[in-house]
């Protein structure tokens, strides 16, 4: 997302993160205020619980959090919830970053590198997980990883990845396996990109033989230049609903969340494909953080650990198409979610993926700077 992805939904991720976000600025989205309100005698009397004056701001990728979980935990708790999204890590960071004290939100979800990033800047409050009584149906495998030691500041949420998407009744899908395809000269205007550096350079690096994950300024100026080559097939960048382009028959392929396809397949474009490049996938994972002029901590936490139970973990999954971390909850699941290879892939699959990292700051200035000069043509 990142969407981990855009994905970051990720929509994931949905994914894009970094440290040097004019632009992205531009990008942000206002939220919806999702607060339910109901009198509190009234709930007396139904056995629900009573409304409170607390609202949890919560600053989330757009499509990424089913009505159904918010609507079950302000019903619970009484905790309205306010609802904001934004469409790139960058554009989260930078609202974060230049928050001042009267203008915050109490839970944000970046993906996994912009966690260590905004972790070392002091931007993050560690996280009581006294209170997280469900942390413990995560999968180890997803806990206690090298950019978060023992989840001090975050808790994962969500994973997926960024592959290609072809829509079959433009495409033939098997003729479509690598990254390097979407630049044949017969896609001119028909490409669609995700709106995110890190994904995009990312996608350019895998097709040269580098690391998706580079911080070499050699190898990040050669992605950009071949990238410069792909610019004529590309009709638009999306990271705010990637399945849109395809749904309304503006582009044809290119690339994709694998939530985004699960979507667009429940919502009748059953043509559009979903494949892992030839080069490798890009994977990337989406947590829960509290930035550190949170002023509803508690309320945070509460929200955090409702995700967690293993029903509304699910609920996640089946609804917005990714995977979930959560190992409880996919014993839960439906076969036709749990096997489907879109959302879960194959263990090999996986062994020619690469999860998106933190760069550092001087890369990120880098990819940052030829992402501009890609975009605006100069």
């Amino acid at each position: 997302m990142t969407h981990l992805s855009s994905s970051h939904l990720p929509a994931r991720t949905a994914a894009s993160v970094g440290r040097l976000m004019p632009k992205a600025l531009l990008a942000m989205t206002v939220g919806l205020a999702l607060a339910s309100c109901s009198n509190s005698d009234n709930a007396a009397a139904d056995g629900s619980a009573a409304t409170s004056d607390v609202t949890l701001n919560l600053y989330n990728w757009s499509e990424y959090m089913p009505q159904e979980i918010l609507d079950g935990f302000e019903e619970e708790t009484g905790i309205n919830v306010n609802y904001t999204t934004f469409d790139s890590n960058e554009a989260m960071y930078a609202k974060l970053k230049l928050l001042d004290e009267s203008s915050q939100y109490d839970l944000a979800i970046p993906s996994t590198y912009y966690v260590e990033k905004m972790a070392k800047e002091g931007l993050l409050q560690e996280l009581d997980k006294s209170k997280l009584s469900n942390f413990k149906n995560l999968d180890t495998s997803f806990t206690n990883t090298k950019v978060d030691p023992e989840n001090k500041y975050s808790i994962p949420y969500m994973w997926g990845s960024t592959g290609l998407a072809i829509n079959g009744d433009t495409v033939d899908p098997a003729t479509v396996n690598s990254w390097n395809d979407l630049w044949d000269p017969k896609y001119k205007g028909q490409v669609m990109l995700t709106n995110d550096v890190r994904e995009v350079f990312g996608m350019a690096l895998l097709t040269l033989g580098y690391s998706g994950n580079s911080s070499d300024p050699d190898e990040i100026k050669a992605a950009y230049e071949k990238l410069t080559t792909l610019m004529p097939n590309v009709k638009t960048f999306n990271s705010d609903a990637t399945r849109m382009p395809y749904i309304e028959g503006e582009t044809a392929l290119g690339m994709t969340w694998n939530g985004e396809a699960v979507m667009a397949n429940d919502e009748g474009l059953t043509s559009l494909v979903y494949k892992y490049p030839s080069e490798g996938a890009i994977l990337w994972m989406d947590n829960f953080v509290i930035p550190k002029n949170a002023k509803q901590v508690d309320a945070a936490h509460k929200f955090i650990d409702y995700l967690l139970r293993p029903e509304n973990a699910k609920i996640v999954s089946a609804e917005i198409g990714y995977a979930s971390p959560n190992m409880a909850a996919r014993e839960l699941m439906d076969e036709d979610v749990r096997n489907n290879p879109t959302i879960y892939p194959s263990k090999d699959v996986l062994a020619n993926a690469e999860f998106q990292e933190d760069v550092g700051d001087e890369a990120l200035q880098v990819y940052q700077q030829y992402w501009d000069k890609l975009k605006t043509g100069r």
